[in-house]
């Protein structure tokens, strides 16, 4: 017998029994689709955290002053002053933007809506740092930061806290303390990390007329390239040694911030959970197999005689053995495509899973298919090896004579 006569073999088998084949193959669904489903999830994730991160500049560090520890005796705030040092090419060629910002909670109004919001004192050059797609209007330009006009660019959920669905470029809105200022713009929903509940004005607008004084809370820093940030973080650390007093062995006023470490480390835990949950899946694939070799075991008692008349008119070992590991392999391949259909239809209804803040649509791509159904395959093999060895064992007359 042929690869092909045992498939069209394996084939009637399976349909011959229904209602059994299903309850069979009923683990390998259920095991397929939560790993494929959980892997889906997964690789969402890690897309929505790389983007998230992308946001907040790939090659972004992010200078801000300690607080609170007792292991640094004077604590010197960050300035405005410490920012044009940085922008010093002599003493820090692979920087290359700086931008000081500020940051105070504010109660923002417009109309009868009014929020307690952080607002943050920004410079133009954010933008070549930070991601902000902007939904209306227009971003914080140089002549708003010269002149410090009383402007302000809203994120998307102080927009719809004020505003709702009205237009509110052009419209004032009062922040408790500080007067009127003009709407200019609208960014989108961005989610992540930084959320999208925030207001941003010109750096030199908020020190005026809110913080006060030429201290900023933080100091954003892009390096020249991805290979050139641990040479940023030198020369940051270097400068602002010197600026703060920093003597050798002593611990610094202020902490750098890399987003690459967070990145791995958010990765990681990501991994670690995406392979348990897998191992969780996994578990019901094992059932699947203990299932698909159970049946293939009642299949080789009900079909003792049909093994012994098929020996008997010539066939080998070897081609009983091929049967029944094509027909367990049949079986539990058949399961891996249910399962995967399943996986796909769910995971047309999982656009928008949300963790914490990040936000993920599960993500099925072809090498997920092809280990799926690999697994199945294999599961199938492995669970009828057993089953078909004994099948191939038989004795052709002791068969025969069997009811």
């Amino acid at each position: 017998m042929n690869i092909l006569e045992s498939l069209k073999t394996a084939w009637s088998s399976i349909f011959a029994n229904k209602l059994r084949s299903s309850l069979t193959m009923l683990g390998i669904v259920i095991g397929v689709s939560a790993v494929v489903l959980l892997v889906a999830l997964g690789n969402g994730f890690q897309k929505s955290i790389q983007q998230n991160f992308e946001s907040l500049g790939a090659n972004a560090l992010y200078v801000s002053s300690v607080s609170g520890q007792s292991s640094v005796p004077v604590i010197r705030p960050l300035t405005v002053e410490d920012a044009q040092a940085l922008q010093d090419k002599s003493l820090a060629p692979d920087i290359a933007v700086v931008s000081p910002a500020v940051t105070a909670p504010v109660t923002a109004t417009y109309g009868n809506n009014t929020v307690r919001v952080q607002a943050t004192g920004v410079t133009p050059t954010i933008t070549q740092i930070r991601n902000y797609p902007l939904a209306a209007g227009r971003f914080i330009s140089d002549e708003d930061f010269t002149v410090r006009s009383s402007v302000v660019v809203l994120g998307y959920q102080t927009y719809q806290d004020l505003f709702g669905n009205q237009p509110a470029v052009g419209a004032n809105i009062r922040i408790a303390g500080a007067g009127m200022y003009q709407v200019i713009g609208v960014v989108a929903q961005m989610g992540g990390f930084a959320g999208d509940d925030f207001i941003l004005m010109p750096l030199s607008t908020m020190q005026s007329t809110i913080s006060g004084g030429n201290d900023v809370s933080q100091i954003a820093v892009l390096a020249t390239g991805p290979n050139q940030v641990d040479n940023a973080i030198s020369e940051i650390t270097s400068i602002l040694d010197a600026r703060h007093y920093i003597t050798a062995g002593a611990a610094p006023d202020f902490q750098i911030r890399d987003f690459r470490q967070i990145l791995d480390t958010f990765e990681a835990q990501l991994a670690t959970f995406s392979i348990f949950m897998s191992a969780v899946g996994a578990i019901s694939l094992v059932v699947g197999g203990i299932g698909i070799m159970n049946i293939m075991l009642v299949s080789v008692s009900e079909r003792t005689r049909e093994i012994g008349i098929r020996k008997a008119i010539g066939a080998k070992r070897r081609d009983i053995l091929i049967q029944f590991l094509i027909e367990s392999a049949a079986l539990s391949l058949s399961g891996g495509l249910m399962g995967l259909a399943l996986a796909a239809i769910v995971s047309v209804f999982l656009k928008s899973v949300q963790l914490g803040n990040l936000t993920a649509q599960a993500q099925i791509s072809a090498g997920v298919v092809i280990l799926a159904l690999t697994v199945s395959i294999v599961i199938g093999v492995i669970s009828g090896t057993y089953p078909a060895f004994r099948a191939a064992q038989l004795d052709p007359i002791e068969s025969l004579r069997h009811e």
